[in-house]
Protein backbone atom coordinates (compact mmCIF):
# COMPACT_ATOMS: atom_id res chain seq x y z
CA UNK A 1 0.00 0.00 0.00
CA UNK A 2 1.67 3.39 -0.85
CA UNK A 3 1.90 6.22 1.02
CA UNK A 4 -0.74 8.07 -0.66
CA UNK A 5 -2.91 5.57 -0.51
CA UNK A 6 -2.65 5.33 3.68
CA UNK A 7 -3.11 9.19 3.64
CA UNK A 8 -6.30 9.07 1.89
CA UNK A 9 -7.68 6.07 3.99
CA UNK A 10 -6.49 7.81 7.36
CA UNK A 11 -7.99 11.23 6.48
CA UNK A 12 -11.44 9.55 5.16
CA UNK A 13 -11.47 7.75 8.10
CA UNK A 14 -10.88 10.20 10.76
CA UNK A 15 -13.36 12.50 9.12
CA UNK A 16 -15.92 9.22 8.78
CA UNK A 17 -15.14 8.79 12.63
CA UNK A 18 -15.63 12.20 13.34
CA UNK A 19 -19.22 12.75 11.85
CA UNK A 20 -20.25 8.98 12.85
CA UNK A 21 -19.29 10.68 16.42
CA UNK A 22 -20.88 13.62 16.26
CA UNK A 23 -23.88 11.86 14.86
CA UNK A 24 -23.90 9.58 17.49
CA UNK A 25 -23.71 12.21 20.56
CA UNK A 26 -26.69 14.36 18.70
CA UNK A 27 -28.74 10.64 18.93
CA UNK A 28 -28.07 10.49 22.06
CA UNK A 29 -28.77 13.90 23.42
CA UNK A 30 -32.04 13.78 21.30
CA UNK A 31 -33.16 10.01 22.99
CA UNK A 32 -32.48 11.88 26.43
CA UNK A 33 -34.02 14.83 25.79
CA UNK A 34 -36.91 13.37 24.70
CA UNK A 35 -37.01 11.33 27.86
CA UNK A 36 -36.68 14.63 29.55
CA UNK A 37 -39.88 16.05 27.96
CA UNK A 38 -41.25 12.88 27.76
CA UNK A 39 -41.03 12.49 32.12
CA UNK A 40 -42.20 16.19 32.66
CA UNK A 41 -45.17 16.15 29.97
CA UNK A 42 -46.09 12.62 31.72
CA UNK A 43 -45.44 14.53 35.42
CA UNK A 44 -47.55 17.23 34.42
CA UNK A 45 -50.54 15.43 32.67
CA UNK A 46 -50.55 13.00 36.16
CA UNK A 47 -50.67 16.24 38.23
CA UNK A 48 -53.31 17.48 35.87
CA UNK A 49 -55.24 13.98 36.44
CA UNK A 50 -54.91 14.52 40.23
CA UNK A 51 -56.40 18.35 40.36
CA UNK A 52 -59.19 17.31 38.22
CA UNK A 53 -59.62 14.17 40.32
CA UNK A 54 -59.60 16.40 43.48
CA UNK A 55 -61.73 19.05 41.70
CA UNK A 56 -64.25 16.26 41.14
CA UNK A 57 -63.89 14.62 44.28
CA UNK A 58 -64.42 17.57 46.22
CA UNK A 59 -67.79 18.76 44.41
CA UNK A 60 -69.13 14.59 44.79
CA UNK A 61 -67.74 15.41 49.08
CA UNK A 62 -69.79 18.77 49.22
CA UNK A 63 -72.79 17.12 47.22
CA UNK A 64 -73.17 13.67 49.56
CA UNK A 65 -72.21 15.40 52.67
CA UNK A 66 -75.35 18.17 51.48
CA UNK A 67 -77.62 15.17 51.23
CA UNK A 68 -75.82 13.80 54.70
CA UNK A 69 -76.35 17.35 56.69
CA UNK A 70 -80.20 17.91 55.12
CA UNK A 71 -83.28 17.57 56.99
CA UNK A 72 -84.98 15.35 55.44
CA UNK A 73 -82.11 12.93 55.51
CA UNK A 74 -81.61 13.55 59.38
CA UNK A 75 -85.76 12.97 59.82
CA UNK A 76 -85.03 9.68 57.88
CA UNK A 77 -82.42 8.56 59.91
CA UNK A 78 -84.05 9.36 63.30
CA UNK A 79 -87.22 7.23 61.92
CA UNK A 80 -85.68 4.61 60.98
CA UNK A 81 -83.24 4.02 64.14
CA UNK A 82 -86.80 4.53 65.84
CA UNK A 83 -88.03 1.32 64.32
CA UNK A 84 -89.53 2.78 61.34
CA UNK A 85 -90.66 1.23 57.73
CA UNK A 86 -87.51 1.98 55.36
CA UNK A 87 -90.07 1.22 52.80
CA UNK A 88 -91.35 4.39 52.62
CA UNK A 89 -87.75 5.73 52.05
CA UNK A 90 -87.30 3.34 48.81
CA UNK A 91 -87.16 6.82 45.87
CA UNK A 92 -85.39 9.21 48.31
CA UNK A 93 -82.02 8.49 47.48
CA UNK A 94 -83.01 9.27 43.43
CA UNK A 95 -84.48 12.22 44.77
CA UNK A 96 -81.08 13.10 46.73
CA UNK A 97 -79.34 11.95 43.29
CA UNK A 98 -80.98 14.15 40.98
CA UNK A 99 -80.86 17.10 42.65
CA UNK A 100 -77.12 16.99 43.69
CA UNK A 101 -76.38 16.10 39.63
CA UNK A 102 -74.78 12.66 41.11
CA UNK A 103 -74.82 9.28 39.25
CA UNK A 104 -74.90 6.90 41.84
CA UNK A 105 -76.26 7.30 45.30
CA UNK A 106 -77.05 4.02 47.88
CA UNK A 107 -78.71 5.32 51.54
CA UNK A 108 -77.49 2.32 53.76
CA UNK A 109 -78.72 1.27 57.40
CA UNK A 110 -76.00 0.29 59.86
CA UNK A 111 -75.72 -2.61 59.20
CA UNK A 112 -75.30 -2.37 55.31
CA UNK A 113 -78.11 -3.14 54.19
CA UNK A 114 -79.91 -0.90 50.79
CA UNK A 115 -82.42 1.62 52.12
CA UNK A 116 -82.58 3.05 49.01
CA UNK A 117 -80.13 3.28 45.54
CA UNK A 118 -80.79 5.67 42.56
CA UNK A 119 -79.00 3.60 40.75
CA UNK A 120 -80.31 0.27 40.97
CA UNK A 121 -84.06 0.94 42.88
CA UNK A 122 -84.24 -3.12 42.98
CA UNK A 123 -81.21 -3.58 45.43
CA UNK A 124 -83.82 -2.05 47.77
CA UNK A 125 -83.01 -4.77 51.14
CA UNK A 126 -80.23 -6.43 50.08
CA UNK A 127 -76.56 -5.81 51.80
CA UNK A 128 -73.68 -3.73 50.01
CA UNK A 129 -70.86 -6.65 49.95
CA UNK A 130 -67.80 -4.50 49.30
CA UNK A 131 -68.88 -1.98 52.37
CA UNK A 132 -68.75 -4.65 54.84
CA UNK A 133 -66.36 -6.98 53.73
CA UNK A 134 -63.48 -4.18 52.08
CA UNK A 135 -64.18 -1.36 54.98
CA UNK A 136 -61.03 -0.38 56.49
CA UNK A 137 -60.93 0.77 60.89
CA UNK A 138 -62.64 4.49 59.57
CA UNK A 139 -64.40 5.70 57.24
CA UNK A 140 -62.85 7.34 54.58
CA UNK A 141 -62.67 11.04 54.50
CA UNK A 142 -61.44 11.17 50.83
CA UNK A 143 -63.00 10.26 47.83
CA UNK A 144 -62.03 6.82 46.29
CA UNK A 145 -62.76 4.65 42.93
CA UNK A 146 -65.12 1.39 42.83
CA UNK A 147 -66.68 -0.47 40.17
CA UNK A 148 -70.51 0.21 40.40
CA UNK A 149 -73.12 -1.78 39.11
CA UNK A 150 -75.99 -0.69 37.89
CA UNK A 151 -79.15 -1.94 35.92
CA UNK A 152 -76.97 -0.67 32.84
CA UNK A 153 -73.37 -2.12 33.39
CA UNK A 154 -70.90 -1.78 35.19
CA UNK A 155 -68.56 1.54 35.79
CA UNK A 156 -66.07 3.23 37.29
CA UNK A 157 -67.03 5.44 39.95
CA UNK A 158 -65.59 8.20 42.00
CA UNK A 159 -67.45 7.96 45.05
CA UNK A 160 -67.76 9.42 48.31
CA UNK A 161 -68.66 8.13 52.06
CA UNK A 162 -70.29 10.33 54.46
CA UNK A 163 -72.61 8.91 57.76
CA UNK A 164 -75.71 10.40 59.66
CA UNK A 165 -75.65 9.70 63.62
CA UNK A 166 -79.21 9.04 64.99
CA UNK A 167 -79.88 7.77 68.18
CA UNK A 168 -76.54 6.61 68.79
CA UNK A 169 -76.26 4.82 65.16
CA UNK A 170 -75.03 5.95 61.97
CA UNK A 171 -76.26 5.38 58.77
CA UNK A 172 -74.91 5.73 55.78
CA UNK A 173 -74.78 7.87 52.46
CA UNK A 174 -72.79 6.51 49.23
CA UNK A 175 -72.68 8.85 45.95
CA UNK A 176 -70.52 9.58 43.27
CA UNK A 177 -70.36 10.48 39.91
CA UNK A 178 -68.56 8.36 36.57
CA UNK A 179 -65.17 8.41 35.80
CA UNK A 180 -65.42 8.14 31.95
CA UNK A 181 -63.60 8.89 29.30
CA UNK A 182 -64.76 12.50 29.22
CA UNK A 183 -62.84 12.99 31.76
CA UNK A 184 -60.20 11.84 30.17
CA UNK A 185 -60.64 13.84 27.28
CA UNK A 186 -61.51 17.08 28.97
CA UNK A 187 -57.65 16.98 30.58
CA UNK A 188 -55.06 18.87 27.95
CA UNK A 189 -53.49 16.02 26.62
CA UNK A 190 -50.30 17.57 24.45
CA UNK A 191 -50.27 15.69 20.47
CA UNK A 192 -48.62 12.05 20.56
CA UNK A 193 -49.95 11.24 24.17
CA UNK A 194 -52.61 9.74 26.26
CA UNK A 195 -54.17 9.09 29.09
CA UNK A 196 -55.97 5.63 29.93
CA UNK A 197 -57.59 4.48 33.10
CA UNK A 198 -57.28 0.81 33.97
CA UNK A 199 -59.84 -0.92 36.71
CA UNK A 200 -60.63 -4.76 37.07
CA UNK A 201 -63.83 -6.04 37.60
CA UNK A 202 -65.19 -8.58 39.96
CA UNK A 203 -66.82 -10.47 37.34
CA UNK A 204 -66.13 -10.32 33.55
CA UNK A 205 -63.12 -9.17 31.49
CA UNK A 206 -61.09 -5.80 32.42
CA UNK A 207 -62.28 -2.38 31.19
CA UNK A 208 -59.38 0.56 29.95
CA UNK A 209 -60.84 4.11 29.66
CA UNK A 210 -59.20 6.02 26.71
CA UNK A 211 -58.61 10.05 26.10
CA UNK A 212 -58.52 8.93 22.48
CA UNK A 213 -60.47 6.87 20.04
CA UNK A 214 -57.51 5.19 19.00
CA UNK A 215 -57.62 1.47 19.34
CA UNK A 216 -54.94 -0.72 21.15
CA UNK A 217 -54.27 -4.21 22.29
CA UNK A 218 -55.23 -4.36 26.15
CA UNK A 219 -53.22 -7.41 26.37
CA UNK A 220 -49.47 -5.94 25.75
CA UNK A 221 -50.66 -3.40 28.74
CA UNK A 222 -51.24 -6.06 31.28
CA UNK A 223 -47.74 -6.73 32.28
CA UNK A 224 -47.28 -3.09 33.54
CA UNK A 225 -50.23 -2.34 34.60
CA UNK A 226 -49.73 -6.04 36.95
CA UNK A 227 -46.92 -4.42 37.84
CA UNK A 228 -48.25 -0.62 39.06
CA UNK A 229 -50.85 -2.85 41.17
CA UNK A 230 -48.71 -4.81 42.90
CA UNK A 231 -45.83 -2.30 43.63
CA UNK A 232 -47.99 0.34 43.80
CA UNK A 233 -45.91 2.62 43.25
CA UNK A 234 -45.02 4.46 39.41
CA UNK A 235 -43.73 1.93 36.58
CA UNK A 236 -42.93 2.58 32.82
CA UNK A 237 -42.18 0.20 29.91
CA UNK A 238 -41.94 0.52 26.28
CA UNK A 239 -44.62 -1.24 24.53
CA UNK A 240 -44.36 -2.13 20.84
CA UNK A 241 -47.79 -1.89 19.50
CA UNK A 242 -46.67 -4.40 15.78
CA UNK A 243 -43.50 -5.60 13.47
CA UNK A 244 -43.74 -1.84 11.79
CA UNK A 245 -41.49 -0.65 14.90
CA UNK A 246 -44.72 1.81 16.34
CA UNK A 247 -43.69 2.01 20.07
CA UNK A 248 -45.22 3.92 23.20
CA UNK A 249 -43.77 4.63 26.22
CA UNK A 250 -45.93 4.11 29.40
CA UNK A 251 -45.93 5.45 32.54
CA UNK A 252 -48.38 3.56 35.34
CA UNK A 253 -49.64 5.05 38.71
CA UNK A 254 -51.92 2.69 41.21
CA UNK A 255 -55.33 4.80 41.83
CA UNK A 256 -56.68 4.31 45.02
CA UNK A 257 -59.72 2.52 46.22
CA UNK A 258 -61.98 1.71 49.04
CA UNK A 259 -59.71 0.35 51.70
CA UNK A 260 -55.86 -0.54 51.05
CA UNK A 261 -56.43 -2.00 47.37
CA UNK A 262 -55.56 -0.09 44.66
CA UNK A 263 -59.11 0.08 42.42
CA UNK A 264 -57.58 1.32 39.28
CA UNK A 265 -54.41 2.20 37.38
CA UNK A 266 -53.38 5.31 35.33
CA UNK A 267 -51.49 4.94 32.16
CA UNK A 268 -49.95 7.88 30.52
CA UNK A 269 -48.83 6.80 26.99
CA UNK A 270 -46.14 8.93 24.83
CA UNK A 271 -45.55 7.75 21.21
CA UNK A 272 -42.20 7.44 19.94
CA UNK A 273 -42.65 8.46 16.46
CA UNK A 274 -41.55 11.35 16.72
CA UNK A 275 -38.20 10.36 18.46
CA UNK A 276 -37.64 7.69 15.98
CA UNK A 277 -38.94 9.99 13.08
CA UNK A 278 -36.12 12.50 14.66
CA UNK A 279 -33.56 9.86 15.17
CA UNK A 280 -34.21 8.60 11.15
CA UNK A 281 -33.77 12.36 10.08
CA UNK A 282 -30.82 12.70 12.02
CA UNK A 283 -29.15 9.69 10.64
CA UNK A 284 -30.09 10.81 7.17
CA UNK A 285 -28.44 14.13 7.74
CA UNK A 286 -25.36 12.12 9.28
CA UNK A 287 -24.85 9.96 6.14
CA UNK A 288 -25.46 13.20 4.13
CA UNK A 289 -22.67 14.96 6.15
CA UNK A 290 -20.78 12.08 6.01
CA UNK A 291 -20.95 11.52 2.32
CA UNK A 292 -20.11 14.92 2.03
CA UNK A 293 -17.40 14.96 4.50
CA UNK A 294 -15.79 11.76 3.05
CA UNK A 295 -16.03 13.45 -0.29
CA UNK A 296 -14.29 16.80 0.94
CA UNK A 297 -11.85 14.62 2.97
CA UNK A 298 -10.92 12.76 -0.46
CA UNK A 299 -10.55 15.59 -2.55
CA UNK A 300 -8.37 17.63 0.43
CA UNK A 301 -6.37 14.47 1.42
CA UNK A 302 -5.70 14.09 -2.42
CA UNK A 303 -4.08 17.20 -2.26
CA UNK A 304 -2.20 17.25 0.81
CA UNK A 305 -1.21 13.38 -0.20
CA UNK A 306 0.04 14.63 -3.52
CA UNK A 307 1.96 17.59 -2.08
CA UNK A 308 3.52 15.44 0.17
CA UNK A 309 4.37 12.53 -1.46
CA UNK A 310 5.08 13.70 -4.98
CA UNK A 311 8.42 14.45 -3.45
CA UNK A 312 8.95 11.45 -1.74
CA UNK A 313 7.91 9.39 -4.60
CA UNK A 314 10.78 11.67 -7.06
CA UNK A 315 12.84 10.53 -4.57
CA UNK A 316 12.18 6.86 -4.28
CA UNK A 317 12.24 6.80 -8.17
CA UNK A 318 15.96 8.85 -8.05
CA UNK A 319 17.02 6.16 -5.75
CA UNK A 320 16.08 3.08 -7.84
CA UNK A 321 17.52 4.87 -10.86
CA UNK A 322 20.88 5.09 -8.73
CA UNK A 323 20.42 2.04 -7.99
CA UNK A 324 20.13 0.39 -10.94
CA UNK A 325 23.28 2.65 -11.96
CA UNK A 326 22.43 6.11 -13.75
CA UNK A 327 24.62 8.43 -11.49
CA UNK A 328 23.46 11.61 -12.86
CA UNK A 329 20.05 11.45 -11.11
CA UNK A 330 19.28 15.28 -9.38
CA UNK A 331 16.00 15.93 -7.26
CA UNK A 332 14.54 19.35 -7.93
CA UNK A 333 13.40 20.49 -4.12
CA UNK A 334 10.01 21.58 -4.57
CA UNK A 335 9.48 23.31 -1.12
CA UNK A 336 11.70 24.59 2.15
CA UNK A 337 10.47 22.37 4.29
CA UNK A 338 11.47 18.89 5.60
CA UNK A 339 10.71 17.68 2.18
CA UNK A 340 12.77 19.95 0.47
CA UNK A 341 15.64 19.36 2.38
CA UNK A 342 15.71 15.95 2.01
CA UNK A 343 15.74 16.21 -1.87
CA UNK A 344 18.97 18.57 -0.86
CA UNK A 345 20.54 16.00 1.03
CA UNK A 346 19.50 13.30 -1.31
CA UNK A 347 21.60 15.21 -4.04
CA UNK A 348 24.36 16.20 -1.87
CA UNK A 349 24.52 12.15 -1.02
CA UNK A 350 24.33 11.67 -4.86
CA UNK A 351 27.74 13.82 -5.73
CA UNK A 352 29.17 12.39 -2.89
CA UNK A 353 28.52 9.02 -3.93
CA UNK A 354 29.89 9.39 -7.63
CA UNK A 355 32.67 11.39 -6.24
CA UNK A 356 33.34 7.94 -3.88
CA UNK A 357 32.77 6.19 -7.16
CA UNK A 358 35.43 7.57 -9.06
CA UNK A 359 37.98 7.55 -6.23
CA UNK A 360 36.95 3.78 -5.90
CA UNK A 361 37.38 3.14 -9.48
CA UNK A 362 40.40 5.22 -9.78
CA UNK A 363 41.73 3.04 -6.32
CA UNK A 364 40.60 -0.37 -8.34
CA UNK A 365 42.29 0.62 -11.12
CA UNK A 366 45.92 0.85 -9.97
CA UNK A 367 45.07 -1.74 -7.66
CA UNK A 368 44.17 -4.32 -10.76
CA UNK A 369 47.41 -2.90 -12.86
CA UNK A 370 49.47 -4.00 -9.90
CA UNK A 371 48.39 -7.07 -9.21
CA UNK A 372 48.17 -7.64 -13.21
CA UNK A 373 51.87 -6.73 -12.94
CA UNK A 374 52.45 -9.06 -10.05
CA UNK A 375 50.83 -11.79 -11.44
CA UNK A 376 52.62 -11.16 -15.22
CA UNK A 377 55.85 -10.92 -13.64
CA UNK A 378 55.25 -14.00 -11.68
CA UNK A 379 54.04 -16.42 -14.68
CA UNK A 380 57.16 -14.38 -16.71
CA UNK A 381 59.67 -15.50 -14.35
CA UNK A 382 59.10 -19.37 -14.44
CA UNK A 383 59.88 -19.35 -18.48
CA UNK A 384 62.66 -16.93 -18.14
CA UNK A 385 64.53 -18.68 -15.47
CA UNK A 386 64.75 -21.81 -17.74
CA UNK A 387 65.93 -19.74 -20.83
CA UNK A 388 68.54 -17.98 -18.68
CA UNK A 389 70.01 -21.26 -18.18
CA UNK A 390 70.03 -22.52 -21.51
CA UNK A 391 71.65 -19.38 -23.03
CA UNK A 392 74.25 -19.79 -20.04
CA UNK A 393 74.60 -23.37 -21.02
CA UNK A 394 75.24 -22.82 -25.22
CA UNK A 395 78.11 -20.19 -24.24
CA UNK A 396 79.50 -22.88 -22.34
CA UNK A 397 79.58 -25.51 -24.74
CA UNK A 398 80.90 -23.04 -27.35
CA UNK A 399 83.91 -22.14 -25.60
CA UNK A 400 84.45 -25.94 -24.93
CA UNK A 401 84.15 -26.86 -28.23
CA UNK A 402 82.96 -28.60 -31.29
CA UNK A 403 81.49 -31.91 -30.19
CA UNK A 404 79.85 -30.93 -27.37
CA UNK A 405 78.40 -28.07 -28.70
CA UNK A 406 76.45 -29.69 -31.78
CA UNK A 407 74.35 -31.81 -29.07
CA UNK A 408 73.53 -28.77 -26.19
CA UNK A 409 72.67 -27.03 -29.44
CA UNK A 410 70.22 -29.13 -30.10
CA UNK A 411 68.31 -29.86 -26.48
CA UNK A 412 68.63 -26.06 -25.72
CA UNK A 413 66.91 -25.08 -29.03
CA UNK A 414 64.00 -27.61 -28.10
CA UNK A 415 63.92 -25.89 -24.26
CA UNK A 416 63.84 -22.17 -26.32
CA UNK A 417 61.17 -23.22 -28.09
CA UNK A 418 58.89 -24.49 -25.34
CA UNK A 419 59.73 -22.17 -23.00
CA UNK A 420 58.83 -19.36 -25.74
CA UNK A 421 55.72 -21.20 -26.09
CA UNK A 422 54.68 -21.04 -22.76
CA UNK A 423 55.57 -17.47 -22.66
CA UNK A 424 52.77 -17.03 -25.33
CA UNK A 425 50.06 -18.94 -23.83
CA UNK A 426 50.34 -16.77 -20.96
CA UNK A 427 50.39 -13.63 -22.64
CA UNK A 428 47.86 -14.79 -24.44
CA UNK A 429 45.78 -15.49 -21.85
CA UNK A 430 46.19 -12.00 -20.11
CA UNK A 431 45.43 -10.83 -23.44
CA UNK A 432 41.92 -12.67 -23.39
CA UNK A 433 40.88 -11.55 -20.22
CA UNK A 434 42.00 -8.00 -20.78
CA UNK A 435 40.28 -7.68 -23.46
CA UNK A 436 36.93 -10.25 -23.94
CA UNK A 437 34.64 -9.84 -26.77
CA UNK A 438 31.33 -7.81 -27.09
CA UNK A 439 28.62 -10.95 -26.64
CA UNK A 440 26.41 -11.30 -30.01
CA UNK A 441 23.40 -12.74 -28.60
CA UNK A 442 20.63 -14.25 -31.16
CA UNK A 443 18.31 -17.46 -30.11
CA UNK A 444 20.16 -20.26 -28.53
CA UNK A 445 19.12 -23.66 -27.42
CA UNK A 446 21.06 -24.45 -23.88
CA UNK A 447 20.44 -27.99 -24.19
CA UNK A 448 22.42 -28.11 -27.83
CA UNK A 449 25.18 -26.35 -26.36
CA UNK A 450 25.58 -28.47 -23.21
CA UNK A 451 25.19 -31.73 -25.53
CA UNK A 452 27.75 -30.77 -27.79
CA UNK A 453 30.43 -29.94 -25.18
CA UNK A 454 29.80 -33.13 -23.64
CA UNK A 455 30.16 -35.27 -26.69
CA UNK A 456 33.39 -33.05 -26.92
CA UNK A 457 35.12 -34.33 -23.58
CA UNK A 458 34.13 -38.03 -24.40
CA UNK A 459 37.52 -38.80 -24.74
CA UNK A 460 38.36 -37.71 -21.57
CA UNK A 461 35.29 -38.83 -20.18
CA UNK A 462 36.87 -42.48 -20.85
CA UNK A 463 40.30 -42.26 -20.14
CA UNK A 464 40.95 -45.67 -18.69
CA UNK A 465 42.81 -44.24 -15.59
CA UNK A 466 40.44 -41.83 -14.26
CA UNK A 467 37.04 -42.33 -16.11
CA UNK A 468 34.39 -40.24 -15.76
CA UNK A 469 31.02 -41.13 -15.98
CA UNK A 470 28.27 -38.26 -17.62
CA UNK A 471 25.00 -38.05 -16.54
CA UNK A 472 22.49 -35.91 -19.20
CA UNK A 473 19.47 -34.70 -17.31
CA UNK A 474 18.07 -31.91 -19.66
CA UNK A 475 14.66 -30.93 -19.32
CA UNK A 476 12.64 -29.29 -22.21
CA UNK A 477 13.29 -25.24 -21.88
CA UNK A 478 12.15 -22.30 -23.88
CA UNK A 479 15.40 -20.71 -26.11
CA UNK A 480 17.45 -18.03 -24.86
CA UNK A 481 19.03 -15.06 -25.88
CA UNK A 482 22.77 -15.42 -25.84
CA UNK A 483 26.34 -15.66 -27.58
CA UNK A 484 26.46 -19.48 -28.57
CA UNK A 485 30.57 -19.07 -29.00
CA UNK A 486 30.96 -17.01 -25.30
CA UNK A 487 28.12 -19.57 -23.36
CA UNK A 488 29.43 -22.92 -25.02
CA UNK A 489 33.07 -21.18 -23.68
CA UNK A 490 31.59 -21.22 -20.45
CA UNK A 491 31.05 -24.49 -19.99
CA UNK A 492 33.64 -26.01 -21.62
CA UNK A 493 35.69 -24.05 -18.40
CA UNK A 494 33.59 -25.76 -16.15
CA UNK A 495 33.32 -29.29 -17.61
CA UNK A 496 37.57 -28.71 -17.34
CA UNK A 497 37.27 -27.62 -13.93
CA UNK A 498 35.36 -30.47 -12.74
CA UNK A 499 37.60 -32.82 -14.71
CA UNK A 500 41.19 -31.36 -13.10
CA UNK A 501 38.71 -31.89 -9.91
CA UNK A 502 38.24 -35.70 -9.99
CA UNK A 503 41.47 -36.77 -11.25
CA UNK A 504 40.86 -40.42 -10.23
CA UNK A 505 37.34 -40.42 -11.88
CA UNK A 506 33.82 -39.72 -10.74
CA UNK A 507 30.45 -38.99 -12.07
CA UNK A 508 29.58 -35.71 -13.74
CA UNK A 509 25.91 -34.75 -14.01
CA UNK A 510 24.66 -31.86 -16.13
CA UNK A 511 20.95 -30.83 -15.11
CA UNK A 512 18.48 -27.68 -17.21
CA UNK A 513 15.94 -26.81 -16.17
CA UNK A 514 13.39 -23.24 -16.35
CA UNK A 515 11.43 -20.77 -14.12
CA UNK A 516 9.14 -18.32 -14.71
CA UNK A 517 11.91 -15.66 -16.35
CA UNK A 518 15.28 -17.71 -16.32
CA UNK A 519 17.23 -21.00 -17.83
CA UNK A 520 19.15 -23.05 -15.43
CA UNK A 521 21.81 -24.98 -16.30
CA UNK A 522 23.99 -27.14 -13.29
CA UNK A 523 26.40 -28.88 -13.64
CA UNK A 524 27.59 -31.15 -10.64
CA UNK A 525 30.58 -33.25 -9.99
CA UNK A 526 31.67 -35.67 -6.95
CA UNK A 527 35.51 -34.91 -7.03
CA UNK A 528 37.80 -33.20 -4.72
CA UNK A 529 35.28 -30.51 -3.63
CA UNK A 530 36.02 -26.85 -1.95
CA UNK A 531 35.85 -25.22 1.77
CA UNK A 532 33.53 -22.42 2.37
CA UNK A 533 36.61 -19.98 1.97
CA UNK A 534 37.61 -20.94 -1.40
CA UNK A 535 34.14 -21.07 -2.41
CA UNK A 536 33.97 -17.11 -2.09
CA UNK A 537 36.71 -16.55 -3.66
CA UNK A 538 36.39 -18.44 -6.13
CA UNK A 539 35.66 -15.97 -9.33
CA UNK A 540 38.02 -14.02 -7.95
CA UNK A 541 40.60 -12.93 -10.88
CA UNK A 542 44.34 -14.29 -10.61
CA UNK A 543 43.41 -17.02 -7.70
CA UNK A 544 43.60 -20.37 -7.95
CA UNK A 545 44.28 -23.50 -6.23
CA UNK A 546 46.10 -25.29 -9.03
CA UNK A 547 49.42 -25.79 -9.32
CA UNK A 548 49.47 -24.15 -13.14
CA UNK A 549 46.68 -22.29 -13.03
CA UNK A 550 46.67 -18.51 -14.11
CA UNK A 551 43.05 -17.82 -11.82
CA UNK A 552 41.50 -16.06 -14.87
CA UNK A 553 39.01 -18.87 -16.23
CA UNK A 554 36.40 -18.56 -13.57
CA UNK A 555 36.58 -14.89 -13.45
CA UNK A 556 36.03 -15.21 -17.23
CA UNK A 557 33.22 -17.62 -17.05
CA UNK A 558 31.48 -14.62 -13.99
CA UNK A 559 32.09 -11.97 -16.84
CA UNK A 560 30.24 -13.97 -19.89
CA UNK A 561 27.63 -14.55 -17.61
CA UNK A 562 26.91 -11.00 -15.96
CA UNK A 563 27.28 -9.71 -19.65
CA UNK A 564 23.98 -12.08 -20.59
CA UNK A 565 22.34 -10.64 -17.32
CA UNK A 566 22.33 -13.84 -15.58
CA UNK A 567 24.15 -14.99 -11.78
CA UNK A 568 26.00 -17.91 -11.79
CA UNK A 569 26.95 -19.09 -8.07
CA UNK A 570 28.92 -21.97 -6.72
CA UNK A 571 28.00 -24.52 -3.75
CA UNK A 572 30.61 -27.41 -2.40
CA UNK A 573 31.42 -29.52 0.23
CA UNK A 574 35.33 -31.21 0.68
CA UNK A 575 35.01 -34.29 0.07
CA UNK A 576 31.99 -34.65 -1.26
CA UNK A 577 32.15 -32.49 -4.44
CA UNK A 578 30.94 -29.19 -6.14
CA UNK A 579 28.11 -27.95 -7.98
CA UNK A 580 27.93 -24.69 -10.35
CA UNK A 581 24.63 -23.00 -10.79
CA UNK A 582 24.06 -20.56 -13.92
CA UNK A 583 20.64 -18.62 -14.26
CA UNK A 584 20.59 -16.88 -17.62
CA UNK A 585 17.00 -15.04 -18.83
CA UNK A 586 15.01 -16.31 -21.27
CA UNK A 587 14.35 -15.28 -24.50
CA UNK A 588 12.15 -12.17 -24.20
CA UNK A 589 11.56 -9.05 -26.02
CA UNK A 590 12.74 -6.69 -22.68
CA UNK A 591 15.59 -9.27 -22.42
CA UNK A 592 16.69 -8.57 -25.75
CA UNK A 593 16.48 -4.82 -25.67
CA UNK A 594 18.52 -4.90 -22.23
CA UNK A 595 21.26 -7.50 -23.73
CA UNK A 596 21.51 -5.44 -27.13
CA UNK A 597 21.91 -2.27 -24.79
CA UNK A 598 25.18 -3.51 -22.84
Amino acid sequence: MSLRTKLLLLVTLSIAASVGAVAWLIEARTRKSFRQLDQERTTTLVSQFRREFEREGDDIIRAVSAITGSEAMQQMAFELSGGGDSAAHVNDAATYAAVQHLDFLDLLAPDGTIISSAHWPARFGYKQRWFLTDQPGSIPQHTFLRQVETLQGTFLGILAIRTVHARGVNFYVIGGRKLDSALLQSLATPSGMRILVYSPLEQGPAGFLSSTSEGFEGDKLMPLVQKALQQREEASATVPWDDSGREEVFHAVALPGFGDKPAAVLLVGNSLQQQKALEAHIAKVSLLIALCGVAFGLILSGVIAAHITHPVQQLAEAATQIGGGNWDVHVEPASNDEIGRLAQAFNQMTQELIAQKERLVQTERVAAWRELARRLAHELKNPLFPLQLTVENLLRAREAGQEQFEEIFRESTSTLLAEIANLKTIIGRFSDFSKMPAPQPQKVDLNEIVRSVAQLFQGQFSRDSARIETVLRLDAIPTIYADPVLLRRVVENLVLNAIDAMAKGGRLTFLTSATDKYAVFELLDTGTGLTPEECERLFTPYYTSKQHGTGLGLAIVQSVISDHQGKITVSSKKEEGTTFHIELPLYEETATKDLAAN
